[in-house]
């Protein structure tokens, strides 16, 4: 996956409703470039479906977990682009101290935690993670 990839999926991620037109648009190539890199994301099981996001409170039954990650010298926003494109981080927050980024994480099962925690560990760029899962919520 280039650049461009991680763009179109960080863009379905916000709204898998987009029109192939929109899209193009949003990324500034043409219709035909989407409709290719949509369908070889698809091909080659990136991109495994499309789905609608629900208020926490709906799905009581889904993992949710903290990840702390911590980046090699300069290597941010190669890590950026490539946690945007993980299905299984939910969201992504630059934070201080130790840890140079926070992942939001939300799966179904604890074996999908396991494939997310797994395929994040082999990004470049990252020298370490610490993750948390969230058992209660008080607020």
């Amino acid at each position: 996956m280039d650049q461009l990839d991680q763009q179109l999926i960080a863009l379905l991620r916000q709204d898998a409703r987009l029109s192939v037109a929109d899209l193009a648009h949003k990324l500034k190539v043409s219709r035909g470039t989407v409709t290719n890199r949509l369908r070889k994301l698809e091909d080659t099981q990136v991109i495994v479906g499309y789905t609608v996001r629900l208020r926490p409170e709906s799905q009581p039954e889904r993992i949710r977990a903290w990840m702390s990650v911590q980046v090699e010298g300069n290597q941010t926003r190669l890590v950026i682009a490539s946690l945007l494109g993980e299905p299984g981080v939910a969201a992504l927050h630059d934070t201080n101290g130790r840890w140079d980024l926070l992942a939001e994480l939300e799966v179904g099962s604890m074996k999908e935690l396991s494939d997310v925690l797994e395929r994040v560990r082999l990004i470049s760029g990252i020298r370490g993670t610490e993750t948390s899962i969230h058992l209660a919520s008080y607020r």
